[in-house]
């Protein structure tokens, strides 16, 4: 139980809006966006302001009380699933600090959504470029310490390199403020790129400044059929010739995923005949005004299936179009949600080794789980696959120990995607999900140098605690 007095220091800090302790009131805060794990949580944060925010952690930190930061609570890791102690939600932090376009950089609090910086984006007629299908939930917070990707890591990086400064509130209260936005600062350490990634365990982060780019104003973009990977790698490596940097987006679905999306979401439009066994999505852009990309990508896209790399094409000739390709993209994790209990793998290795890399894990499926279907959603330039070991709903519910089924295939996929020389997490996170993994497979050195940095900034571990760092390192 929470102590009378902290209760009372809490009221005066944050106002009747900011403090939760009713069950009914705090439950949406302690299970995760998919229902899939709950927690606990003595009380529940919600500071308006960076003061609230620095005051309210003084004051249960003081008391060695450990506070779980949650953004959006829309990761896939449950690293905002509090075990214990306090929840502190950003939600209610949502001013637009700054907006200067001639810099091309937002400053923005950290309980600001995806989707409201996309549209404050526009009114500087630039854009910010992290594209999500969870933009309307995920806050800009959450998203920098998870450092997260989308379809635009290609060209434009992750989130840790779409960020010119943070604002952080440590473990004591205090708050450090790195949001100068400054293109060249060069005075030690980057505490912004530190933080990014961090899930929280270093500090919460309440503010940003955000690097915005120029906006599109040609664009083209393409649905291919394909018959393998492989053809699939040959066509992204022709476009990236041609394109350069112009080059968006390269994203890749399998036959199964896209017939979950099919099934599962009404408002989609597939717009090949039928499904192939890999559909290439791609998107290239230009600032420049009545560029003609489409007539480019076609051509490319037509020697493409000369060579019989491509078996089937539609290259979008209207907003309408285009809009339902990535319409299209983005509805894969709700129509995985409804299809089964999908095993996400956020596996990552060198685009040349993906062929490989997923023809060894589809082997190990088969043997170790015939009872669930692979599906595949893949960064392709990135070399991030989304490997997917997809569960009907009635095969799921009928094991005994589900946390223990869903280790047995991460550690089996991860198994193999280290033999080819990969990462076993490329854009979600570690959370609590994946901390066992961290000890398994992680190099000790570098877990070691991690150890020391949050034992430095969070000597008491009660920084979401349990997320990122296996207890044993600490």
């Amino acid at each position: 139980m929470i102590a009378e007095g902290l209760l009372r220091e809490l009221s005066e800090i944050l106002g009747p809006k900011g403090l939760l302790t009713d069950p009914e009131d705090m439950a949406p805060f302690v299970t995760d966006f998919r229902n899939r794990r709950t927690g606990r949580a003595l009380a529940v944060l919600l500071p308006a302001t960076t003061q609230e925010a620095s005051l309210a952690v003084r004051a249960v930190t003081s008391r060695k009380i450990p506070i779980f930061p949650q953004g959006g609570n829309t990761g896939l890791c449950y690293g905002a699933v509090p075990t214990d102690g306090v929840v502190l939600g950003l939600k209610r932090m949502r001013s637009l600090r700054e907006a200067d376009g001639r810099s091309g950089l937002l400053s923005v609090d950290a309980g600001v959504t995806l989707a409201e910086v996309h549209l404050q984006a526009e009114k500087l007629g630039m854009q910010f470029p992290l594209y999500l299908g969870s933009e309307g939930t995920a806050q800009i917070g959450g998203l920098i310490s998870t450092n997260a990707g989308g379809t635009g890591v290609l060209r434009y990086g992750s989130m840790r390199d779409l960020i010119a400064g943070v604002e952080v509130v440590l473990a004591d209260g205090k708050v450090l403020n790195e949001m100068a936005g400054l293109r060249k600062n060069n005075t030690g350490y980057s505490i912004t790129q530190l933080v990014a990634g961090a899930e929280g365990t270093l500090g919460i982060v309440t503010g940003a400044v955000l690097r915005l780019a120029p906006r599109m104003s040609s664009r083209a973009h393409a649905w291919l059929g394909l018959d393998t990977i492989e053809a699939a790698l040959e066509v992204g490596s022709r476009v990236r010739k041609a394109f350069g940097a112009q080059v968006e987006a390269l994203e890749l679905v399998d036959r199964a995923e896209a017939s979950y999306v099919v099934r599962h979401i009404p408002d989609v439009r597939m717009p090949l005949s039928e499904l192939p066994p890999y559909s290439l999505m791609i998107e290239v852009a230009s600032p420049g005004v009545g560029e003609d990309l489409t007539t480019q990508l076609e051509n490319v896209m037509a020697s493409a299936m000369d060579d019989a790399l491509v078996v089937d094409a539609v290259i979008a000739k209207s907003e309408k179009q285009a809009h339902e390709i990535w319409h299209f993209r983005h509805s894969v994790t709700e129509a995985n949600k409804i299809n089964g209990i999908g095993v996400v793998l956020d596996t990552s290795v060198r685009p040349s080794a993906i062929p490989d890399f997923v023809a060894h894990a589809d082997r190990v499926t088969a043997e170790r789980f015939p009872e669930a279907e692979r599906a595949i959603v893949a960064h392709l330039a990135d070399g991030n696959v989304h490997y997917i070991v997809m569960f009907p709903h009635d095969v799921w519910s009928s094991y005994p120990d589900k946390m223990a089924k869903e280790l047995e295939v991460e550690e089996a996929i991860h198994d193999v995607c280290a033999a080819h020389g990969g990462s076993f997490s490329a854009e979600h996170g570690i959370g609590r999900k994946l901390t066992g993994e961290m000890q398994r497979l992680l190099d000790p050195v570098r877990l070691d140098v991690m150890s020391r940095i949050k034992q430095a900034l969070d000597p008491e571990g009660l920084l979401n605690p349990g997320a990122l760092l296996p207890k044993a390192s600490l």
